[in-house]
This record gives C-alpha cells, structure tokens and sequence, in this order.
C-alpha cells in the first residue's frame, strides 16, 4: 500500500492554516460574536497554537531543517495538548472551588485600568466551564484532538518526506 507523498514544504503550509484558522475562529466568532470569554487555559492554548503556527510557516519557508521545525513543531503541539488534556479533565471533573480568574466587571472596579489590561491578555473565566460543544465535545476537547494530531502526524510526515527525499 503506498501513502500520497506531500511534500514537507506544503504540509507545513497547511498546518499554518490549520493553526490560523483555528485563532481566527476562536477570536473571531467565539469570542467576538458569540461573546465568550476565553479563560487562561483557552489563551495558553491559543498562544500554544500560534506557537505551532509561526514554527510551521518558519519551516514552510525555509524549506530545509525539516527535522528540526518538525521537531519544534512536535514539542510545542504536546505542551498545548498537555494544558488542553488538564482543561478536559477539569472539565469532566470540576473542582467544588475552581475559578481561573476574577470576571471583568470585578476587575475593573478593584483595579487601575493599567492592572486590568495585562490581565485582559491572561483570560478570564472558569476553565472547567464548558460553554460551547460541537458533536458533544468541548472547546478544550478539541483542541486536544487537534494537537495530538499534530504530535503524531508531524514525525510521520517528516519520516516520510526524509525518506523519499522531498523534505
């Protein structure tokens, strides 16, 4: 059985993509039109996801060291699945006293306006939450499915595109 060859250059394009247009949906229509605020597990996963964003767009265009941005790639794709995996559990077993930060009005009320915007950047809410599903599965829940995908599909394809010489 023979696997389609991509090579190494486009794979790491479409994970730039990927990652992009989970940003965008995440800022955009979750948080912009739908109006939740994401808590500070949500902002390290998208940090994590820009993370494996920028190192696939450096590897799609540099075009050599696939290995090493593959590598890259890799570690910063588990460190986001590891705080997606702790979001998930806290989710399926919340805490009798969990809050990850004070709300905004809180905020704004208690402290100067130049506290409130660092922590703005931090998120805010209740990290085992679940305030919106798609097909019965929580934001966190994706994005752990999405950055173990990434941890095993990177190496393989790395592999592949070494082995066949187009990486």
């Amino acid at each position: 059985m023979s696997f389609p060859r991509l090579p190494l250059r486009l794979y790491f394009f479409a994970l730039f993509a990927l990652c992009a247009g989970e940003v965008c949906f995440g800022a955009i229509y979750l948080q912009g039109m739908l109006g939740i605020e994401p808590c500070p597990m949500c902002i390290m996963q998208r940090y994590a996801l820009l993370g494996v964003g920028i190192v696939a767009l450096a590897g799609a265009l540099h075009n050599r060291a696939g290995i090493l941005y593959g590598a890259l790639v890799t570690l910063v794709a588990l460190a986001g699945g590891g705080v997606a995996a702790r979001q998930s559990w806290l989710q399926l077993y919340p805490p009798n006293t969990m809050s990850c930060g004070p709300g905004l009005e809180f905020m704004l009320q208690s402290f100067p306006l130049t506290e409130v915007l660092p922590k703005l950047f931090r998120g805010e809410g209740d990290c085992s939450a679940v305030d919106w599903t798609l097909f019965g599965l929580s934001i966190a829940n994706w994005g752990l499915i999405t950055f173990v995908a990434i941890a095993i599909v990177t190496p393989w394809v790395v592999w592949l595109a070494r082995r066949t010489g187009r990486g």
